[in-house]
């Protein structure tokens, strides 16, 4: 009786096994936000002194008034022109700074540390370095 059982259990136990893959699938919902554009771009060494924004663009909506721009150094951190704030569409937070020619900038996005960076669901973005040089 126990092997004429073995299939209907083997099928039982895979189709156990799909739902608890299932369950864990990745989605848009229940995912970190991750950055997915800058300005200026990671990595650009011509980037204009009189740039007057650093903006980042997430992958989801962001918690409102909720953000992480952490510090690499003090020297490396640009000076800033004013408040952090989000665009009307909550997917682009602005950091107003003022920049030196010559000068090359790292900011951590959310960092190990600090993780105020937040979809609108809660889930932490996903720790991102931008680096650049002001010409």
């Amino acid at each position: 009786m126990l092997r004429s059982m073995m299939p209907a259990l083997a099928t039982a136990i895979l189709a156990w096994a799909g739902a608890a893959q299932a369950a864990d699938a990745p989605t848009l919902a229940n995912t970190p936000p991750v950055v997915v554009k800058t300005e200026p771009p990671a990595g650009a060494s011509d980037v204009p002194a009189s740039t007057t924004e650093i903006r980042v663009t997430f992958s989801k909506k962001m918690r409102d008034k909720a953000w992480s721009w952490v510090m690499v150094s003090q020297d490396s951190f640009p000076k800033l022109a004013g408040d952090p704030h989000y665009s009307a569409d909550l997917i682009t937070c602005i950091l107003p700074v003022a920049l030196e020619t010559g000068h090359t900038y790292a900011i951590w996005i959310n960092s190990s540390g600090a993780q105020n960076f937040q979809d609108s669901d809660g889930h932490n973005a996903v720790p991102y370095l931008l680096v650049f040089s002001a010409k």
